[in-house]
């Protein structure tokens, strides 16, 4: 029996050393899988660019939730809601809201498909997203779509700010919309951004600024004004709804900073909520007192009810939210074209400010339909067109 006992008590203790030496090598193994799939991953970043519309970034390693939505809903806040209440009046209310909350949900469900992607590729970005599931072809598409974007929103800020400096300084459109291109280029080529966090505060700032307009307008609401339908101007509020809510480009860094998938996909649901929800009801206050008569940028209607303080309120809003979305958007595509194309500083700068300046001085320069052309082209194609082929190629491999 001891011999029996020794002999077995041996035998165990070989087995469990062989066991653990086994489990040892296997989690050596896993590493090694592990350590060579991350320098891959890097080495396959290093090399493609993160297209961006906005100087909005994420610094911080780690952000809060509350953090992660003021990041998205400042991405969303800028120029474009100024051009919603004339959209929508080419339609009447009604259909307007339809458009607005359908643009909405679509553009969630595509936000998902690019939250998906992005954290299953370590936090990657639109482009490089693009370039692995469609090629070199789909790291161009997403280049050419927001260079598209930007183009139509560079041309509609040119066109906007050419009636503000009308307004405010009492010279003629070309002129105004002349020095404003001169002054906010030069900013641009100089490299003066505003930081991510100035430009949040900003966009904070104008939303506020919203939020008073409407409170401002509602006693003089009447419900007769917007209650009409005209389908003629269906394109124009869808393109200029898609304009207003894009902020895809900025999700995988908040996936990055908040680092749970389910935590982003909550932000995310909220961070289109809440501002398709303040859109609409800025968008109904004008429509509700204006009707047919809203202006192309909406606040300077203010001025009909108001006098000298709807005057100054009207122009100082556009002022402030066209002035930071141009110099916020350039730069972003000037970044864009150095580092996808290649350019140098000079040449990236000048592909981006002279074209659209151009187009407006051969006389495009309505402000909301330029905006609605911008949504219908580079942002349907960025971030509506892309990530839906994107997730069937997926689905089809």
């Amino acid at each position: 029996m001891p011999v029996s006992d020794g002999v077995s008590r041996k035998t165990v203790t070989t087995s469990h050393g062989r066991y653990y030496a086994e489990r040892q090598a296997l989690a050596r193994r896993k590493k090694l899988r592990r350590n060579t799939a991350l320098i891959q991953l890097l080495r396959k970043r290093k090399g493609a660019a993160a297209i961006r519309t906005s100087t909005i970034r994420v610094e911080k390693a780690r952000i809060t939730k509350n953090e992660a939505l003021a990041i998205l809903v400042g991405t969303q806040i800028g120029a474009g809601v100024l051009g919603l209440p004339y959209a929508a009046s080419r339609v009447g209310l009604i259909p307007a809201m339809g458009v607005l909350f359908s643009v909405m949900l679509l553009m969630l469900g595509t936000a998902f498909i690019v939250l998906k992607f992005s954290a299953e590729m370590g936090g990657a970005q639109m482009s490089t997203i693009a370039q692995r599931i469609l090629g070199k072809a789909g790291g161009w598409l997403m280049y050419l779509s927001i260079a598209l974007m930007s183009f139509g929103a560079i041309l509609a800020y040119i066109a906007g700010m050419g009636s503000v400096f009308a307004s405010l300084f009492g010279i003629s459109e070309t002129a105004g919309a002349a020095v404003f291109w001169v002054l906010a280029s030069v900013v641009v080529y100089k490299g003066l951004e505003a930081s991510g966090k100035t430009e949040l505060i900003m966009s904070y700032v104008m939303l506020a600024l919203f939020i008073g307009i409407t409170v401002m307008l509602a006693p003089h609401a009447e419900l007769r004004n917007g209650l009409y339908t005209d389908m003629g101007g269906l394109l124009s509020i869808t393109g200029v709804a898609i304009f207003a809510l894009g902020c895809h480009t900025i999700i995988p860094d908040v996936y990055k900073g908040l680092g749970s998938y389910k935590d982003t996909k909550r932000v995310i649901v909220l961070a289109f909520l809440i501002p398709t929800a303040i859109y609409a009801v800025f968008m109904a206050s004008f429509l509700l007192v204006f009707g047919r008569e809203t202006p192309q940028v909406a606040t300077m209607a203010l001025e009909q009810i108001y006098g000298r303080l709807g005057w100054l309120t009207g122009n100082l809003i556009p002022l402030l939210a066209i002035t930071t979305s141009y110099i916020g958007i350039a730069l972003a595509q000037q970044s864009n074209s150095e580092e996808f194309v290649k350019l140098d500083r000079k040449a990236a700068w000048a592909l981006t400010v002279i074209p659209p300046a151009a187009f407006y001085f051969a006389g495009v320069r309505n402000f909301a339909d330029v905006l609605a052309f911008a949504g219908d082209t580079g942002d349907l194609m960025a971030f509506i067109v892309l990530p839906i082929l994107m997730w069937l190629a997926a689905k089809l491999r």
